[in-house]
This record gives C-alpha cells, structure tokens and sequence, in this order.
C-alpha cells in the first residue's frame, strides 16, 4: 500500500541509513522503544531525527529513523518505508509513529489495522510533530516505557511559545 500526495525531488528514506544502534540513535537497541518520525517529505523526516538526536544529548540513544516521501524519491507516504524504518529501530520495548499530516495518519492506521506489516507494540502517537520527536526520544533514551514515550509526545501539544 502506498499513499502519495504529488510529486517533490526529496530523497527516499534510505538518504539516512541505519547506522550502528546506540551511537546516534537509528538502528535497534534492545530494550529501548523505538521511533519512526512519518513525514510527507523525506528531507523534514530526516532533518526532524538529526534536531532530536542532537536536543537529545549524546550517550546512548533510543533508535529513531525517518521514514519520508515515496520510494521514488517525491511526496507523500510510503507503507514500505514505514514498516521498513519500524523494523529497523524494534528493540522489542515498542515503536512510536509520529506523523505529520493527514495522510500520513491514514497511512499508519492502516498498516496498524493490518496487523503483519509493524512490529508487535507499534502506537500512533498523537503528537506534534517536531516537539513530540525530542520529547519521545529524550523519554525513549532515560528508559521510558511505550507508555511514558507516547505520553511525553502528547504533553508537547501543551508546550506555550508565547
């Protein structure tokens, strides 16, 4: 299944390969939860990871992976590239999808109603998107459950920037 949403020039979601787990957060570490970060475009996926990865500190991270754009390189979402990412970062503790638009949503709720294609333990999380990406990954990296991470992205809807 794939939902695309026009046409765009960003790279897939294989421009930020899995590195090794732990050193900067994109491949599986066992016991943490994962993060997959669902964007209509590949380039804000990625670049959403790296600010988490670097707000986050250094040690040892929670894995997190973007999964942005289409295979082909455009605009839209990819339910390949999301069950891909979900795979790479499952350490067993769970996996997190944030998303950013509509559709990307639709997307998500569909491979969860699928049952096969995300690992045991994937959650939507509602979320905004950038917040939500530091606030589960600083949660996922100190130890915090599936629970703990999906509740620390939501509480960053109530984050006031006046």
């Amino acid at each position: 299944m794939r939902s695309g949403d026009g046409s765009g020039s960003e790279a897939g979601a294989g421009a930020d390969a899995p590195r090794a787990a732990g050193s900067d957060g994109s491949g599986a570490r066992s016991g943490a939860v994962g993060i997959v970060l669902v964007s209509h475009s590949a380039a804000v996926a990625s670049a959403v990871a790296e600010l988490a990865r670097g707000l986050a500190g250094g040690g040892d991270l929670a894995p997190v992976r973007p999964a942005g754009g289409t295979p082909d390189g455009g605009l839209g979402t990819s339910s390949e590239l999301i069950a891909e990412a979900a795979k790479a970062v499952d350490g067993g503790a769970g996996v997190a999808l944030l998303v950013d638009l509509g559709s990307a949503v639709l997307t998500v709720k569909a491979l969860l109603a699928e049952g096969d294609e995300l690992p045991e333990g994937a959650r939507l999380v509602d979320a905004p998107f950038v917040e939500g990406a530091v606030a589960a990954l600083v949660t996922a990296s100190a130890g915090g459950d599936l629970d703990a991470v999906a509740a620390a992205a939501s509480e960053a809807y109530a984050y006031r920037k006046e």
